[in-house]
């Protein structure tokens, strides 16, 4: 069945240059969604070595850079290197709202049946990405591959790799699957399986932790590229306790919106599990009198196992299921 066009409120605080169409006139293989926020001082380089590696692949593609409102030249950059890119495409957004907003309105308006994202501050090897495209095309089967990376160069490092450890673990637990990489910047995708998922995806940067569980609580197979990840230039914009609690929350968050009985049912079950031992202790100790606090525990575990089963009753009605 095929899912329909997501309309974004959004849609009329961007504008958006007219694609190039191919010498076929057929629409591109891949997508290329890079976002941008105060990124000056590199961005050209970074439009260089994507249309570089895509051009040597001689796959069709577009290249879709979205200035998030940004504060420095960025804009006035890109605005005068668009001439030289015949495959770029150029979206500037008059107020700023997130990568996650970037990369969902991007998404939205790909043309391509491919969609990679990737980042602008040179950290990700963007020159990886025709291999990205194509191990989508060589494995039908493979609804998403995302690049792995092999070590954290990022600011805040001895805070960023215990917080991301920790949430990723979390997500392995309730998603049930192995992830080696939560919320790596450089993915690919098939434009038509994400699109259902699109409204879910948050302003932030969690929007890469989101399209993740996403993808695999719907059963959709996702393979992992070893990457190398690279010293970002510029400055940071990770907040190391803003963004982990994010992180946390989203994590939770999706997790319930697909199976929330992962959530829910472990402390229904322990609840009434430590009530019913209570319950003995009490029965021993104080024969046919049970305290108000062994009451409370078997109710209250009783009242999250019912919201649990309802929660899951009502994610199995929605259509997209």
């Amino acid at each position: 069945m095929s899912t329909p066009e997501l309309v974004d409120p959004t849609r009329h605080h961007y504008t958006l240059s007219p694609p190039v169409a191919d010498v076929t006139g057929t629409r591109p293989l891949a997508t290329v969604v890079l976002p941008c926020y105060n990124e000056s001082a590199h961005v050209v380089k970074e439009i260089e070595r994507i249309t570089g590696a895509m051009d040597a692949s001689g796959m069709s593609y577009e290249l879709l850079v979205i200035d998030d409102a940004s504060t420095d030249h960025t804009l006035a950059v890109l605005q005068e290197a668009l001439p030289r890119f015949p495959r770029m495409r150029l979206m500037p957004f008059r107020r700023n709202g997130g990568s996650g907003t970037a990369r969902r309105i991007g998404t939205r308006e790909a043309r391509g049946e491919i969609v990679v994202w990737t980042d602008a501050d040179l950290t990700y090897p963007n020159d990886r990405i025709p291999e990205f495209v194509r191990y989508l095309v060589e494995h039908p089967a493979c609804a998403q591959v995302v690049g792995a990376r092999s070590s954290e160069k990022g600011t805040h490092k001895l805070l960023r790799v215990p917080a991301k450890w920790f949430v990723r673990k979390l997500a392995e637990r309730l998603a049930g699957e192995r992830i080696p990489d939560l919320n790596s910047g450089l993915r690919a995708f098939r434009r038509e399986v994400s699109l259902p998922y699109l409204r879910l995806l948050p302003p932030g940067f969690s929007c890469v932790t989101t399209i993740t569980l996403a993808f695999l609580s719907n059963q959709h197979d996702i393979d992992y590229l070893p990457i190398d990840y690279a010293k970002r230039s510029g400055e940071s914009k990770f907040h190391p306790v803003h963004d982990v609690y994010r992180y946390i929350l989203q994590v939770v968050r999706m997790v319930m919106y697909f199976n929330p009985l992962k959530v829910l049912l472990p402390p229904a079950l322990t609840l009434v599990g430590l009530a019913f031992l209570k319950a003995v202790y009490d029965m021993v100790m104080h024969p046919f009198y049970f305290p108000a606090n062994t009451i409370l525990l078997f109710v209250t575990g009783l009242i999250i196992g019912a919201v649990a089963l309802l929660a899951d009753l009502v994610v199995r009605s929605r259509p997209d299921q």
